[in-house]
């Protein structure tokens, strides 16, 4: 199938994975929080000594594309761009919400298939970024900033179990109040995370334009004021 250099600098980890046939070669990654522009161009070389010292060509560079640091995003995807310009290869982006639902999916081999994915990322004060999927990744809330308080997420069943994922679960926990949540703590998206919607994505030619892709900040949707303020 590809070849794919996957890039994940949307949080606090900077990490890049190499996959073929969508399973993972060689990856590399930096929990110290936030230093992409410190590291993120030596891991790409050292990814590049590796395809080579294996004959691997690069098929094309998939990106986290957002929500999540402004300066992360920005770093990971003109790094990415880079990369593809170089090598006259096509570019994939990846919502990075989407990449925390996939990583639920795997989590578990006990999932019945009709629990809701409630990817949540961190931002200001009471506020994320969030969506919910089903296991087919359809979209059952769009992807949106969100004050939380005790009416969010309530458009859910409440027969269903509601899985909420991320870095915003820490602060969640207290405020949303819907009968069916559970909780999964300390899941960060990873570049490793991505090749499994990477490899998807490559072989149905869902390509991003690399001179105009930009981050999906999701900030253009301004999420009203919580009715008791927290």
């Amino acid at each position: 199938m590809a070849t794919i250099l996957n890039i994940e600098t949307s949080g606090n980890i900077c990490s890049v994975a190499v996959s073929k046939d969508g399973m993972i070669e060689y990856q590399l990654e930096d929990l110290n929080p936030m230093n992409h522009a410190k590291r993120l161009a030596p891991f790409i070389e050292k990814c590049f000594d590796e395809t080579v010292r294996r004959e691997m060509p690069l098929d094309a560079v998939s990106v986290s594309i957002g929500p999540g640091s402004y300066t992360g995003l920005r770093i990971g995807l003109s790094t990415a761009k880079g990369v593809c310009f170089g090598k006259n290869i096509p570019l994939i982006t990846v919502p990075t919400l989407e990449i925390l639902a996939v990583k639920a999916m795997f989590r578990s081999m006990e999932w019945t298939g009709d629990e809701i994915l409630v990817p949540m990322i961190d931002a200001r004060r009471m506020e994320v970024y969030t969506a919910a999927y089903d296991f087919a990744l359809n979209k059952i809330i769009q992807p949106q900033p969100l004050i939380l308080d005790d009416t969010s997420y309530s458009e859910l069943p409440t027969d269903r179990k509601i899985i909420f994922i991320g870095s915003g679960t820490t602060k969640a926990k207290d405020v949303v109040k819907h009968p069916g949540a559970e909780w999964i703590d300390g899941l960060e998206p990873h570049a490793r995370d991505m090749t499994a919607l990477s490899e998807k994505f490559f072989r149905e030619n869902r390509f991003a334009d690399v001179a105009y892709s930009t981050p999906e900040y999701l900030k253009e949707f301004q999420a009203s004021t919580p009715k008791n303020k927290l």
